[in-house]
């Protein structure tokens, strides 16, 4: 714990030696706190839009009894005796994660005032001073408080109470504060009191603290240093969840703990100041000359901490009226004026209106605010009443047209207004269950989209965007349950991990898979009746079971072989998926967990679980009745198929399972003889779900490789792009595209390859030449044709070459002749694999005169593709001498490294140079040991042999330092390991590709 100083302000050790540099700046600071609360009036108007407003709902569990808290007053308590320190604290509550249950938090009065001002920009630190007042229930007798802080300076506190119920404004006492210390490793403020609180007594807690604005993180309280209108400029937002809010005033910060707010922001009169609710006044104040404005902001719902969002910012808007309700966007005012917000705009009041009238739930606040930030690591943010969001995913530029920016927007909108019912109406009782907000936000982003723009192939959408990725994350032993125990979590750090690919990915997946055993009109009404009844409140996973087992009682047409609990929690309570194996000659379907390498782990296979698998299938093309696997292994007659050609069967109706399926050798062979003969019969979501099943059952030894190469036999007549996207994937493997240059594989596969290329190649180079624009609402189109032209390019297709030759040199002739977008990094980069120094120094220009940060990397990327050996070892040389031009050291190397040219120039240079490779990179980076290991390995990757592995290993043995060179050995031995397995695979290829030229 930190220990008290003298002054009455309790530090934690984390901030002791930063706050000893800035205890004299602070002191003054505070100095003009107080003469600006000394101006403050004692009580919140009684506006309109105060407490008791109706868009303000009550608790269902707590009614509105309680009074309105009254503001501080008075002078502030002397410190109390010094608390032993951290390491001689006794053990307690706050050795636990979750708080104790013996306060019921009720009402915020927060304050907060960051010191931003226009014209400055903090180079280092920027803080913020601040004062809460907290509302509170004893629920149990308590002569100790825990709240949550971190990075907080807090003065001694004050409890007022017990409150009088019949006058909120009275106060019949205070309760002596006996000593304020600190757990830093659980994040609490622990108020000793000199007495106990009585159980169902209202108090008020009063505190008044500072803290730090941050730059660097994207958490708390933080900064954005932008461009606009030609100036540098600063703003602040907030960003809570999912533990932040603790960063920014003491509270209790758990998702259950849901409270009040009055919101009150001190900003500069040139600064707008938002937050979740809509504001409620505006006062000036003179502070020691100094003008500041107080905003104050209606009192908003019932909410968790993780919630609470503010903004202070010069910012412009774009608005419109949606069921008589505003919307604003707040961007850079550049952005404004170019109409960059305009098509968030138009999406955003007709997704709110859909969802309304879906769940047949009013979005109950009286106002949205989106705020584009020029930096937010966190992509978006759902906060009620104001969301935050990367200006990157929210904003349109003209030269966008020709992107999936407008699908990616409306699918990052619809997602974040879905979490105003899923995680901010209704939340989940604790971050165990997260995926109740987050699966059901990305569930039904799809939904919503599918319904404006109905041509939009939802299957495959969803299996690019969703499933493809998590399905190559999941594997049992290995991968977490999507529901979580809560005595699993040790540390608040372990909360911050939930937010992944199985909270979003999985957890969407398995929501759609429980529509798909279902249908919309009782999938609909399951969840519109859990969110009526769990409206401002938190609810369990099991209480969803629970109303959509009620919905199910309800009728008699859906019959299920379970509860709606037992099927569903054999999805979220453990962790992967399961393989699903049918042999059609016995009609015999059994079930067992995918194992990432099923030989290697064969004596790890200790994952006992079984699912209840929903089985949606077809059979010759005719879908077929549900049917449900329910144990290990069951015959299922009506699979088994004839001799004839034309009988086979597909599991997994659409992709909506969330599982693999496996077949015997007839089934593979039926499902390959019908691409072969007509590969129209079989659905696109199927031709892709083949292809990527066999592949991943091949890499994890479940079927030879030559099964799935099987697959691909048919493709000449396959025009469907995403179709070819997932084949290349699969086919082109990072361990694979090693063994491409091996020149025994590259060129049977480049005949294999090019002979079934030819016919999609044609058609999407001609419309790239002749009318490119048709491109623009061809969604699946331009998130593949990249790697279409990347392998076309990379097989030495002619005409492929002679395609970006001509798209290169008419943009370097007239720089408004844009390169499409889709394939803008091929182009380039086989521009300069094809041109000269002339084109290359054009391009190094461009990358000097583009300050776009994403824009600049695609750049140097573009500049490693040369093949003149000295022009690579010129821009190594660039890179680490920073001159004439500053590049990212390792990006540059590791590009170079990439290609087959390259490689070997790479490994040369950085033999020859390490010394100044070393010494620039330890200079420049913080991280730069790191970095120097990160280079390591990057040559690593450029050696295909046994013996360059031993040649490297001794030269390693002489540059790095001890515990590099035990990092740096233990990859090469990963390569060597995967070098064994790639030759045989490679054989295997080689003699398959042999007989199917």
């Amino acid at each position: 714990m930190g220990l008290p100083s003298s002054s009455g302000f309790y530090v934690s050790r984390n901030l002791a030696l930063l706050l000893a540099a800035l205890a004299v700046a602070l002191l003054l600071a505070l100095l003009v706190l107080a003469s600006l609360y000394g101006h403050c009036p004692s009580t919140r108007p009684a506006e309109p839009c105060s407490r008791g407003e109706p868009d303000a709902a009550p608790s269902p569990s707590r009614g509105s009894e309680e009074p309105e808290p009254t503001p501080r007053s008075g002078p502030v308590p002397e410190p109390g005796a010094t608390y032993p320190s951290h390491d001689r604290r006794p053990s307690g509550p706050w050795d636990q994660l979750r708080l104790p249950p013996w306060i019921e938090p009720l009402h915020y009065d927060l304050e907060l005032w960051p010191r931003l001002r226009p014209g400055e920009l903090p180079e280092f630190w920027l803080h913020f001073t601040g004062r809460v007042n907290i509302t509170v229930r004893c629920v149990a007798a308590t002569a100790r408080l825990l709240l949550h802080s971190l990075f907080l300076k807090h003065e001694r506190p004050g409890v007022r109470g017990p409150l009088s119920p019949g006058a909120p404004g009275e106060v019949a006492g205070s309760v002596p504060v006996h000593d304020v210390w600190f757990a830093e490793d659980t994040q609490y403020m622990v108020v000793e009191l000199g007495e106990a609180l009585r159980p169902g007594a209202l108090y008020e807690l009063q505190l008044t603290f500072s803290g730090p604005v941050l730059q660097e993180a994207r958490e708390g309280l933080f900064l954005n240093v932008y461009l606009d209108q030609g100036e540098r400029r600063a703003l602040i937002a907030s960003h809570m969840e999912p533990t932040f809010a603790r960063n920014v005033f003491p509270c209790f910060d758990e998702p259950a703990l849901k409270a009040t707010f009055n919101i009150t922001i001190i900003h500069h009169p040139s600064f707008v100041a938002l937050s979740n609710m809509p504001q409620l006044g505006q006062e000036e104040r003179d502070v020691n000359g100094s003008k500041w404005t107080v905003t104050t902001f209606c009192t908003t719902p019932y909410m968790p901490t993780y919630l609470v969002a503010l903004a202070i910012c010069d910012y412009d808007q774009v608005n419109r009226t949606e069921r008589g309700k505003e919307i604003r966007i707040w961007a850079r005012k550049d952005a404004i004026a170019n109409g960059n917000a305009d098509f968030a705009l138009n999406i955003t009041g007709p997704i709110f209106s859909f969802l309304e009238d879906l769940f047949n739930i009013s979005y109950p606040l009286p106002k949205t605010d989106i705020i584009a930030l020029p930096a937010f690591d966190n992509r978006a943010m759902e906060n009620w009443g104001l969301l935050v969001f990367d200006e990157s995913l929210l904003l349109l530029q003209p030269s966008d047209h020709l992107t999936d920016k407008k699908t990616l927007i409306s699918y990052i909108v619809s997602h974040e207004i879905g979490h105003q019912w899923f995680g901010n109406l209704v939340t989940m009782n604790w971050w165990n269950n997260i995926w109740l907000n987050e699966g059901f936000a990305s569930y039904f982003e799809f939904g919503v989209i599918n319904y404006f723009n109905p041509k939009l192939p939802r299957h495959e959408v969803f299996f690019s965007n969703v499933l493809h990725g998590v399905l190559s994350e999941d594997h049992a032993l290995i991968s977490r349950a999507v529901s979580m125990k809560v005595e699993n979590f040790t540390e608040t750090s372990e909360i911050n991990e939930l937010f992944d690919v199985f909270t979003y990915n999985k957890g969407a997946s398995i929501a759609r898979m429980l529509f798909s055993f279902l249908n919309e009109d009782l999938f609909i009404s399951a969840l519109k009746s859990y969110l009526e009844a769990f409206s401002y409140s938190n609810a369990e996973q099991d209480d969803l079971w629970r109303h959509f087992q009620m919905a199910i009682d309800d009728q008699s047409k859906i019959l299920l072989p379970a509860t709606i609990k037992s099927i569903m929690d054999s999805w979220t309570h453990q962790g992967g998926f399961p393989v699903i194996t049918l042999n059609v000659s016995t009609g015999v379907m059994k079930q067992e967990p995918f194992y990432l390498g099923k030989v290697e782990n064969q004596t790890l296979l200790t994952h006992n679980g079984t699912w209840i698998v929903p089985i949606l299938w077809m059979k010759n093309g005719t879908v077929q009745p549900l049917v449900w696997l329910n144990k290990s292994s069951k015959v299922f007659p009506e699979m088994q198929v004839s001799d004839s050609d034309h009988d086979w069967v597909i599991l997994n109706l659409n992709m909506t399972g969330y599982y693999r399926v496996n077949y015997d050798k007839l089934g593979w062979k039926k499902l390959n003889q019908q691409l072969e003969r007509d590969p129209k019969a079989i659905p696109v979501i199927h031709r892709l779900q083949l292809i990527d099943d066999a592949f991943a059952l091949s890499r994890n030894n479940y079927i030879d490789i030559e099964t799935a190469l099987d697959l691909t036999k048919y493709l000449a007549e396959e025009d469907e792009i995403i179709v070819w996207h997932e084949v290349l994937a699969n086919l082109l493997t990072r361990d694979l595209y090693s063994d491409v240059k091996n020149y025994d594989i590259y060129p049977l596969l480049k005949k294999y390859l090019l002979k079934r290329l030819n016919s999609v190649w044609n058609v999407y180079a001609s419309i790239i030449r002749e009318n490119v624009g048709a491109l623009q609402d061809d969604y699946l189109a331009l998130i593949s044709l990249e790697r279409l032209f990347a392998t076309a390019c990379g097989f030495d297709l002619e005409d492929c070459f002679q395609l970006s030759r001509e798209l290169f040199r008419k943009w370097m002739n007239h720089p408004e002749n844009e390169i499409p977008y889709p394939i803008k990094n091929v182009v380039l980069c086989y521009g300069i694999a094809l041109g000269s120094d002339k084109e290359w120094d054009f391009l190094l220009n461009i990358y000097t005169d583009t300050a776009e940060e994403e824009e600049k990397i695609k750049l140097a990327y573009a500049l490693s593709c040369s093949r003149d050996p000295w022009i690579l070892s010129r821009y190594m040389d660039y890179a680490i001498t920073g001159s004439p031009f500053t590049f990212n050291e390792t990006n540059v190397i590791e590009a170079v490294a990439a290609s087959e040219v390259g490689r070997y120039i790479a490994k040369e240079f950085l033999v020859n140079n390490w010394q100044a490779v070393k010494k620039r990179i330890v200079l420049l980076y913080r991280y730069g040991t790191q970095s120097l290991v990160t280079l390591t390995y990057i040559i690593g990757r450029t050696i295909s042999t046994d013996p360059e592995v031993m040649e490297l290993q001794q030269w390693f043995s002489h540059m790095l330092e001890e515990r590099q060179r035990i990092s740096v050995h233990a990859k090469l031995q990963k390569i060597k390991n995967q070098n064994i397995k790639n030759k045989k695979q490679s054989a295997r290829i080689i003699e398959w590709l042999r007989k199917n030229i």
